[in-house]
């Protein structure tokens, strides 16, 4: 399973998301700090869910790092977050 799957499959289990787009954007990152061959370095994602509902920007980005776990975030280089309710 790709990282990218698996950040698919852990947020949508977290969060039963309304909307979730995965990016993969290390190939922007071409030449830069932190970029892996072969990709899968640098990620975008946009969540949309209920389970946001009430919750500060920092208390939404510490769910999304708590529901992909340590192991899969110290993999990536850098995570773009938009998180928010639909």
């Amino acid at each position: 399973m790709t990282r990218t799957e698996k950040i698919r499959a852990k947020l949508e289990a977290a969060f039963e998301p309304t909307e979730l787009v995965v990016e993969d954007e290390s190939e922007r990152h071409r030449g830069h700090a932190g970029y892996q061959e072969g990709g899968e370095s640098h990620f975008k994602v946009r969540l949309r869910s209920d389970a946001f509902a009430g919750q500060s920007r920092i208390a939404r980005h510490r769910a999304v790092h708590a529901a992909l776990g340590a192991e899969l975030v110290s993999a990536i280089h850098a995570l773009s977050l938009d998180l928010d309710t639909p």
